[in-house]
């Protein structure tokens, strides 16, 4: 079953468990990707890894208001972003380890014959489309830097 519609008949058995969390972010999500079909010039079918893309940012959204509001001292706020989060993070592909990561990474480094901090962007070429979904992108980006000595 594909992705979007997995979402879809889960959003249903949602509504029917009166389960308000989870529908409502079912309904947030399914909507981000409704958006992400028709911006720019012509609307288009998103496949999987593109849904997936737009559930990488979702969740860092969540994940981000809900430091904000703890910090702010909001933490019922905290809580609902927080468990928005967690119902997204159900439907990505299980997160990299940071030693998957600095692995990716080594292999990526070798592969382009990178040395120094100016080749990070053609390492991060190389990376990004093996992390998509798995990886924060802020975490890869810090061990290429680490690796590349910057």
């Amino acid at each position: 079953m594909a992705l979007k519609e997995q979402l879809r008949t889960d959003l249903t058995a949602a509504m029917k468990a009166r389960d308000e969390v989870r529908s409502s972010t079912l309904r947030m999500i399914l909507t981000a990707i409704t958006n992400a079909e028709v911006a720019g010039k012509q609307a288009k079918e998103l496949t999987d890894d593109d849904i997936i893309g737009v559930l990488s940012t979702e969740a860092k959204k969540r994940r981000e208001a809900a430091t904000a509001f703890a910090e702010g001292g909001r933490p019922e706020m905290a809580a609902k972003e927080a468990a928005e989060a967690e119902v997204i993070a159900e439907y990505l592909p299980a997160q990299l380890t940071p030693a998957e990561i600095e692995g990716i990474v080594a292999r990526a480094i070798a592969q382009t014959g990178a040395e120094d901090p100016k080749a990070m962007g053609k390492v991060m070429g190389v990376v990004t489309p093996q992390v998509r979904g798995r990886a924060d992108g802020g975490a890869v980006a810090a061990e290429v830097r680490r690796q590349l000595g910057a």
